[in-house]
């Protein structure tokens, strides 16, 4: 492995481990209580968190005074848990084991972090030389990309479906912690 990718995997550790731990300490408090939500649902709760973002990168001021680092760490939690609901059915328990929640976060990150990596070979991690800035843009892009694929009901005819965008929209949030010095 070059040194940009070793560096990359584990700064991408690094920043996932930030997002799971708060992750894992909600799941404590609440359970898995997002259980009940729609995945349209979900997809308005990252919209809501990268146009907040994208807010404060262009008015530069907070008046409820968090940054723009916890909202792309929940951008890239409510993508797991949305990866997460794909897989389950209503027929699931609502509640789940907490054991579990924590195997199903660690697989979604490993494979979004190994889809990453297929991206950074074909791609040089161009990443590293784009903007944060540029990084919102390309979230709020796949959330709208999103928003009409469910609006069609799932259907699509030439594109990746909503699970790849969840994951792209979780790797563009670690691009932005990494490039903000999250560890």
């Amino acid at each position: 492995m070059a040194l940009s990718q070793t560096n990359t995997s584990s700064e991408f550790d690094a920043v996932i481990a930030v997002c799971r731990s708060l992750f894992l300490k909600k799941t404590k408090d609440y359970g898995t209580a997002w259980r009940i939500l729609r995945p349209s649902s979900i997809t308005d709760q990252i919209f809501i968190k990268a146009q907040r973002i994208r807010t404060l990168e262009e008015k530069k001021v907070s008046k409820v005074g968090e940054g723009i680092i916890p909202e792309y760490i929940g951008i890239i939690n409510y993508c797991v848990i949305a990866m997460m609901q794909l897989e389950l059915t209503e027929n699931d328990p609502l509640e789940m084991p907490f054991a579990e929640v924590q195997s199903i976060f660690d697989g979604k990150a490993q494979e979004t972090k190994d889809l990453m990596f297929a991206k950074n070979h074909d791609y040089g991690e161009a990443w590293r030389d784009m903007r944060i800035s540029s990084l919102t843009d390309l979230i709020l892009q796949k959330v709208f990309r999103v928003k009409q694929i469910e609006d069609n009901e799932g259907q699509t005819q030439v594109s990746e479906g909503v699970n790849a965008n969840y994951q792209d929209m979780l790797n563009y949030s670690v691009f932005a912690l990494i490039k903000l010095g999250v560890k």
